[in-house]
This record gives C-alpha cells, structure tokens and sequence, in this order.
C-alpha cells in the first residue's frame, strides 16, 4: 500500500514525515509555502527524540500522481476544503481507491461518500503544530498519535489493518475500530473547545462555555440517537502511549488546530464543522443550541475580521456569545 496524504498540514505533514521515515511508500499533495518549501528542502520533523529532515516526494495537486492500484488516499485537509479536494480526485481518476478521512468533524466522511465508495473514518489524537513552511512537529511520546480506523458508516476491512499497519510501523498507535464514528463523535466534543481556545486562550477553555458546549452536544446526541465514546483523558490508551510534553527544544506548542490557522492568517476555519455540526443537530432535532451556533459565527468572524489568536478576554467572548443569544 502506498498512502497519498493529500493536505500537507500539522496533521497530515507529521503522518507523511513518520511513514515516509519508517520506509513506506508516501506522497504528498500540498499548496502554496509548503508545497515550495517541501520541494526545495524536505519536510522537517519535531518530536520527543526526533529532529529529521525527511525527502517527502509532493506534488500540488492530484491529477500529478501516477495512481496505481494499492494507492490509499489519506485526506488531511480542514473539512472546509474537503469537497474541492474530492473534486479533484475524482477528476485525477481515482474511482474505488480507499479514502480515509484523518479529519476533524464528522460530515467529511459523508461528503467522500458522494465520491467515492470505499470511505474510511479516523479519529485523530495527535497535538501536531503547523507554522512555518516545511516544518511540523508533534509533543508527545512514546507515539505520535493515537488514530481509530474504520468504514464509514461502519465495519473494518483488509484497508483499514493495512493501513494500521504501516502507521504502527511509523510510531501512530492505530487501531481498527468497528465502530469509528462513535469514537468521532468523542473527538468532537473535545474539538468544540476549539474556537473558544482560539478566541481568548487556554484559560478561556476552563470557563463556562467550554461546559454549555458539551452540554448542548450530549443533548442533541440524545436526541438523535447518536453513539459516542470518550476519546479524551477518559481513554486508557493516552496515560501510556500519549505523554505530553509543552515545549520541544526550540518549539513551543501554540495551541490546537482552530488557532494555528488564525496564527497562519487563515481566510476561514474548521468551526463551522465542529460547533456548527451541533448547531445543525440541535435545528434538526428541535433542540436548542444557542452557544455553538454563536461560537460557529464568532469563528468566521474570527478569520474575515483578522483577529489574532487569543487576543479576546475569555469575558469579551461571552459577552459576545450572549449578545448573539447564547
């Protein structure tokens, strides 16, 4: 199996970096300064122990890659971009290749399932940073991550232990999972922390919007009967395969996904997929909602008006979140 990680961001730049380091076959599909500087000087990986510069093969762009048969497709995007990455796939020629969504928010799985027919879910544990061009880093050990894998909607097959496989060989702790959306559905619930984080800083997040989120989360999975697990500090499998560490040498961690793109200056973010996935639950379900659907508009805010990250006092986005009825 040769693994195409298309979107060459924290995430995906730290799954092309270790697979490529541990032997496998890998390329990248990446855009703009990443792209540029992957093609001049290699791809840069940090973590505990490991400081490499790794020759990634990257292209720009899908229609450049000589598709063969035992190809996976890992998307690493934000789920923002996924349908326009969909739709250069399937303009390549990709047809029954697996595609796994390594992406937060759940809706991406579904989108692909429009494309394509063999579409896989994973769960992402992974702290990976993007800020500079060519380089990515990751704070924990004795893994990098931990990833869930499965069909979408549900099941695992031959793909999915074959693709386990090659990320165990790279340091991820990946793990076939019958069932992959529940644990999707976990991982949302700490990633509607995200925008809050991104307006007004880690201690915002300790605060009371961090609660009503998750909150009005369990309601509307109630409400439509949505299955979830706990992939937070709950998880067993983080207290010895995921020890955290702040900094690296040189490297300090500048909070999760939501903030580095607003530090990268991102024209839009991911919290229409995350806190607006809730939202859309909640007007499907006849459940309110009204703090998510006002932090999914304070994201979009957030990148058109420029705003730095964390730059807002945790009380300025709840007077905020309450002028817009949350």
């Amino acid at each position: 199996m040769r693994v195409i990680v298309h979107g060459m961001g924290a995430v995906g730049g730290v799954v092309a970096a270790a697979l490529h380091r541990s032997g496998a076959e890998v390329v990248g599909i990446a855009r703009g300064a990443m792209l540029d500087a992957v093609r001049e000087h290699g791809l840069r990986l940090r973590a505990p122990g490991i400081d490499e510069t790794l020759p990634v093969p990257v292209v720009a762009h899908p229609g450049e890659v000589d598709w063969r048969e035992d190809d996976a497709i890992l998307l690493a995007m934000k789920s923002q971009d996924t349908v326009l990455a969909l739709e250069a796939l399937r303009d390549a020629g990709v047809m029954e290749h697996p595609v796994f969504c390594a992406q937060n928010g759940v809706e991406n799985e579904r989108a692909a399932l429009r494309f394509f027919p063999n579409v896989h879910g994973v769960t992402v544990m992974m702290p990976a940073h993007y800020l500079d061009p060519g380089e990515v880093a990751v704070f924990t050990e004795p893994k990098l991550g931990i990833f869930d894998i499965g069909r979408y909607p549900r099941g695992t097959d031959a793909h999915d232990r074959a693709i386990c496989a090659l990320l165990d060989a790279a340091g991820i702790a990946a793990f076939p999972h019958e069932e992959v959306m529940a644990s999707k559905h976990g991982k949302l619930l700490l990633n509607l922390q995200n925008v809050i984080q991104a307006a007004a800083g880690r201690a915002a997040m300790k605060g009371p919007l961090s609660e009503a989120v998750r909150r009005e989360a369990l309601a509307v999975y109630a409400a439509a009967g949505i299955a979830w697990e706990a992939v937070d500090a709950e998880d067993p499998r983080r207290e010895h395969l995921l020890r955290h560490h702040d900094a690296l040498e040189g490297v300090a961690r500048r909070g999760g996904s939501t903030s580095q793109s607003l530090l990268r200056g991102a024209a839009r973010l991911e919290t229409d997929y995350l806190n607006g996935e809730i939202a859309l639950l909640g007007r499907l379900h006849d459940v309110p909602v009204p703090v998510n659907a006002a932090l999914a508009q304070i994201g979009a805010r957030l990148a058109r008006e420029g705003h730095a990250a964390g730059s807002w006092a945790p009380g300025t986005l709840e007077a905020e979140v309450a002028a817009l009825g949350g």
